[in-house]
């Protein structure tokens, strides 16, 4: 077992639920350090909860080599990115590029160095976007639905498996992401570090910030919530485009099966979301946010198509369930019903971070 554990973008939703959660949980005395450089707005707002978990809080950016000098981990779970996957077709793409390639450089140099083990979290968005637009699925009253029969392999209606064709452009954000998951493997096979690569679906949860460009579940509960109009963008703006849900409570057991048998699935790469049980279309997100929170907000159809956007995406985990015991339980009701939770009892200090995203 890892008894020192360095977690990359340790103050965001993803990176602080599971510093807390190997802080707690552990099964042996571990020592779990969070390194983040604050740069997203609401990050700050975990500090006290690692505090209060006895994670060690170390700011500092993976950017910069320097600030990763006197880390001496046995496991890194990098969680360290820019998310969004819509970074740099406004301007430049290069704190893009440095965050999430030259990061993970640095991230593995680090590896390298400690001969720690990797979990990288990557993301479903290394698939490409024309070959996920090309899909055939039918078109039902309140979603889009892939069909069994497809013009390309790794997919049928259970959604994308890992060995969906990888050739063509993904979004500048899906790059860097990609050519992260070679520079792990090639790390591996140089140096013999051991790694594991889990492509998440769309994570949601309580202290996910509700921005369309990392948070689109959390921002549809605050804006029911806090009764700000939404819209259903493209797609004839039927809100019927599709993404499986993976909550950040499913995920963190996957975390810890991995941590647990990391010698049996290291070398292994993942899709890891909430599948086809997991999935909703936006339509379904605000009939259930509306039965959550008994509220009703305007809704304006955009038919306006945005670079990136793509139909339906679920994730095809049984490549996961058949050589690790775990797969996704929490209900989308459930998750959804805990991100509302969490807003309604820290309303007074989360408001003006949550009003200012809607």
């Amino acid at each position: 077992m890892h008894s020192r554990i360095l977690v990359t973008g340790g103050a965001g939703f993803v990176g602080s639920s599971l510093a807390i959660s190997m802080a707690q949980h552990a099964s042996v005395p571990t020592k779990v350090t969070a390194l983040d450089n604050l740069k997203r707005r609401g990050s700050e707002m975990n500090l006290p909860r690692l505090a209060g978990a006895g994670v060690e809080f170390r700011h500092g950016d993976i950017r910069c080599p320097e600030d990763l000098t006197g880390l001496e981990p046995g496991l890194i779970v990098d969680c360290s990115a820019e998310p969004s996957v819509l970074a740099g077709y406004d301007g430049s793409p290069q704190y893009l590029i440095r965050s999430n390639l030259e990061g993970t450089f640095h991230t593995l140099e680090l590896a390298r160095r400690t001969r720690a083990d990797l979990i990288f979290l990557s993301t479903s968005r290394v698939y490409p976007i024309a070959a996920l637009n090309s899909l055939a699925f039918a078109e039902e009253p309140t979603r889009f639905r892939l069909l069994d029969n497809q013009p390309l392999t790794g997919v049928s209606s259970q959604g994308i498996g890992e060995t969906f064709p990888l050739e063509g452009a993904r979004s500048l954000y899906g790059m860097t992401k990609l050519a992260s998951e070679l520079m792990v493997q090639e790390y591996a096979d140089a140096y013999g570090l051991r790694a594991i690569i889990n492509r998440c679906g769309l994570i949601a949860g309580p202290w996910q910030m509700p921005r369309s460009d990392q948070g689109v579940v959390a921002l549809w509960v605050a804006a029911h919530y806090f009764r700000r109009p939404l819209r259903y963008i493209g797609f004839g703006g039927s809100g019927k485009q599709v993404r499986d849900m993976l909550s950040i409570a499913d995920l963190t057991g996957l975390i810890h099966h991995q941590i647990e048998n990391f010698t049996r699935l290291q070398g292994g790469v993942f899709n890891a979301g909430g599948g086809l049980p997991g999935s909703a279309s936006l339509r379904e997100l605000t009939d259930l946010c509306r039965e959550i929170t008994s509220n009703v907000v305007p809704i304006e159809p955009s038919s306006e198509d945005r670079r990136a956007d793509i139909p339906i995406y679920i994730s095809d985990c049984r490549r996961l369930a058949s050589v690790a015991s775990w797969a996704p339980s929490q209900s989308k009701l459930a998750l959804l019903s805990s991100i509302h939770e969490w807003i309604r009892t820290n309303e007074r200090s989360l408001a003006s971070v949550l009003t200012a995203s809607l």
